[in-house]
C-alpha cells in the first residue's frame, strides 16, 4: 500500500492540484493531510473544501487553529515586530475570508491521527506550534516519536522536507529521589521521523511544492518535488494588496527574517 502525506497548503490552491495529480499519477491508496490548510494564501475555502471532498484524514494545524480559536498565546516567536504585523495581517485577511461551514471543518479536525504504526501530527505529539527541526538532539528527537506511540512520525509545520532515522539502541535513564536512586534501561527499535515539507509555503530554497509517499510494504519513504505555475500565485498576492513579501518568499522557497526589532521579542498571538 502507498500512502501519500501531504501538509501546510496555506490556501495555495493550484500547488495542492498538481500535488494531487502526482498523487494520482503514483496510485497512492491512501492521502493523510498534516493541517494549515488555510493562513498566507488566496485561497482558503476552495483548499478546505477540496479536502472535505475528498475525505482525506487531517490533522488540524496551527494556522487551522488560529481561524477557529482567534489569535492566541502559542509560545511561538517572530524574527520582527514587522514579521508579526505580517502575520496578524494574513490572519486578519484569511479570517474575512472564511464560510461558516469551512471554519466548522477546520474546528472538528483532531491533533492526531493513527494508521497501525505511523503517526500524523502537525508541528509534534505535543503541541501544533513545536518545530520538530532535522538538527535536534536524538534523545528529544526519539522521545517524540515514543510519546507517538508509533514508529514513524509523520510532520510538518517547518515547511522543510527531511527524513530522520533513529537507530536503534539502549536508553539509560537515572531517577534520582531523597534517600533512593533507580536506573532504568529499555530497548529502543529503529524509529523515524518525516517531515514532509509544505505543499504550498514551501521553504527548502526552491518554489515546488513538497509531500511523502510511504510504502507499507517496502518501507520506503520518497520525499516528491512538484512544480507548478507559481508566478500566477505570486501575481495574485500582490493584486489583493497583501504585503509583496509573501510572494518574494514563494517564489523563492525561503522564510525571509529581518534583523529583529527586539531580539527578546515573543510575538502576542
Amino acid at each position: 500500500m502507498k500512502i501519500a502525506v501531504i501538509s501546510c497548503i496555506h490556501g495555495n490552491i493550484k500547488a495542492l492540484n498538481e500535488v494531487l495529480r502526482d498523487i494520482d499519477r503514483n496510485t497512492c491508496d491512501k492521502i493523510y493531510c498534516l493541517g494549515d490548510l488555510v493562513g498566507y494564501g488566496l485561497y482558503p475555502n476552495e483548499v478546505v473544501e477540496t479536502i472535505s471532498a475528498l475525505a482525506i484524514p487531517t490533522v488540524q494545524g496551527c494556522w487551522d487553529e488560529d481561524i477557529v480559536e482567534g489569535l492566541n498565546a502559542c509560545e511561538c516567536s517572530y524574527p520582527s515586530l514587522l514579521a508579526e504585523r505580517r502575520g496578524r495581517l494574513a490572519h486578519e485577511w484569511t479570517d474575512r475570508q472564511m464560510l461558516p461551514e469551512n471554519r466548522d471543518f477546520l474546528a472538528q479536525l483532531p491533533h492526531t491521527l493513527k494508521d497501525n504504526n505511523l503517526c500524523f501530527v502537525h508541528g509534534s505529539p505535543l503541541s501544533n506550534h513545536e518545530y520538530l527541526l532535522p538538527q535536534i538532539d536524538s534523545f528529544t528527537a526519539l522521545e517524540r516519536v515514543l510519546s507517538s506511540g508509533a514508529d514513524i512520525l509523520f510532520c510538518g509545520h517547518t515547511h522543510v522536507p527531511y527524513v530522520r532515522s533513529l537507530a536503534s539502541g539502549n536508553l539509560q535513564v537515572r531517577l534520582t529521589e531523597p534517600q533512593r536512586q533507580e536506573h532504568l534501561s529499555f530497548a529502543a527499535p529503529l524509529k523515524r521521523i518525516v517531515n514532509v515539507g509544505s505543499v504550498g509555503e514551501p521553504r527548502h530554497g526552491r518554489p515546488n511544492a513538497t509531500y511523502a509517499i510511504y510504502d507499507t510494504q517496502t518501507d520506503a519513504i520518497v520525499l516528491r518535488e512538484i512544480e507548478y505555475d507559481y508566478q500566477s500565485v505570486c501575481a495574485e498576492i500582490i493584486e489583493v494588496g497583501l504585503p509583496p513579501i509573501f510572494a518574494w518568499r514563494l517564489a523563492r522557497g525561503l522564510e525571509f527574517a529581518e534583523k529583529a526589532d527586539d531580539p527578546t521579542h515573543i510575538c502576542q498571538r
